[in-house]
């Protein structure tokens, strides 16, 4: 096994700034890393990436979210298991899939697309992150769960301390204190929203949470609180950054934003291609219950596994031409690239596959059909590099763009 001396620091400035050529270092030459500071083992590798996550022997937890999650969120159905777990997700699946989703929240994603895009649509120019990515996923999520979308400054406020938290690898105190503020700050603000929509009941997605039962079990009103809070923070932030990274990867591929915009039925392709080259998270943690043997040693029980999508998703081993953006690569299997049955890592995999993928899938597919409407002859402005920020979680941080205004 590696120490984290041998490959460049997932701490580090240079990291940050471009961590795809370490995450080269560390599947050919250290596959299995103790990182003293994260006091975590890092796993790059696709096979051992995906081992973990599927879980197939029981051989993992999600007990790391006991302290990564509960002081920010509360208690999430994240950390559950077992029947515990699935009657929990039950409870909550119905509304990211089947009829809820086609019938109640695709006018909403419609229409919160349609309202932002209104905002810049004749000028002939925009940043897609700063006027569309950050307030389109979180808007349809407080649209959603029937709250007012008037807050949604204080809504991104809190999603992007909860992110800052979760990503907080140095443990810097300031951002830890601020992530703990928040908890207190939504519990404030939801929990009368809860009390009052269990005895008002409307037609929206916080009185359905409220309402749902499996056998004989409903959420408390805490329970609720925390789902909407990880529901804001995961919804908000991985959906920001996937649009934002869709463009940006389409962009330097001028070919690419041709052919899609000639044939919108590639939309899912670019999308799924966009979830393996850049990923919106790059890490996810698990907890091993017993010794482990992945590629380059062995885990012990009760240790936090790094587990590096970032890495995985550009695996030589498993995808050809790992580096290279190619929505039509035949090694990337679209029609399963939104179900646990994917063969990217993004959304993980298994029992804790990501319950909203259907929605960020729904989100994707409605926004960039219409912006694409709306933008003719899109390009980034010149001289721009749409470098991407974060280490934990990873995006564009700006795309300025110009197009033609649609004048009629």
């Amino acid at each position: 096994m590696s120490t984290a001396q041998q490959v460049p620091d997932i701490l580090s400035p240079e990291f940050a700034v471009d961590p795809y050529p370490a995450y080269q270092v560390m599947r050919e030459d250290a596959p299995l890393i103790w990182h003293e500071a994260t006091q975590s083992y890092i796993v790059s590798r696709y096979e051992d990436v995906e081992y973990v996550f599927k879980d197939r022997a029981g051989e993992f937890t999600t007990d790391n979210y006991d302290w990564q999650l509960e002081p920010v969120h509360g208690k999430t159905i994240l950390q559950l298991s077992g029947r515990e777990h699935a009657v929990r997700r039950a409870l909550v699946a119905p509304a990211f899939r089947g009829s809820d989703l086609q019938e109640k929240f695709l006018p909403v994603i419609e229409r919160n697309s349609r309202e932002l895009i209104d905002g810049f649509r004749h000028s002939g120019s925009a940043d897609l992150v700063a006027d569309y990515a950050t307030h389109f996923p979180v808007n349809v999520i407080a649209d959603m769960l029937g709250l007012d979308k008037a807050d949604h400054a204080r809504f991104h406020g809190w999603y992007t301390s909860v992110i800052a938290f979760l990503g907080n690898l140095s443990g810097d105190a300031d951002v830890t204190a601020a992530g703990e503020r928040t908890r207190v700050e939504f519990a404030e603000y939801m929990l009368p929203i809860i009390r009052e929509r269990r005895k008002h009941p409307g037609d929206d997605l916080l009185s359905a949470l409220c309402a749902a039962e499996v056998d004989g079990v409903r959420m408390s009103d805490e329970d609720v609180k925390a789902f909407c809070s990880l529901l804001l923070a995961a919804g908000g932030e991985t959906t920001d950054k996937a649009i934002a990274s869709i463009f940006a990867n389409l962009l330097r591929h001028p070919e690419q934003l041709a052919a899609v915009r000639a044939d919108r039925g590639l939309i899912p392709r670019a999308f799924a291609e966009t979830l393996r080259f850049t990923p919106p998270v790059h890490m996810i943690m698990r907890q091993s219950a017993t010794e482990v043997a992945l590629s380059g040693g062995t885990v012990p029980p009760g240790a936090t596994v790094t587990c590096l999508i970032g890495a995985a998703n550009r695996d030589g081993s498993r995808y050809r031409h790992p580096d290279r953006f190619d929505i039509l690569r035949d090694d990337l299997t679209t029609t399963t690239a939104f179900s646990a049955a994917a063969d990217h890592l993004a959304f993980a995999l298994g029992r804790h596959f990501c319950v909203g993928a259907l929605l960020a899938k729904a989100e994707v597919e409605i926004g960039v059909n219409q912006l694409l409407d709306a933008m003719p002859n899109m390009r980034l402005v010149d001289g721009f590099d749409a470098a991407e920020q974060g280490v934990f979680t990873r995006g564009p941080g700006a795309l300025p763009v110009r197009f033609t205004p649609v004048t009629a």
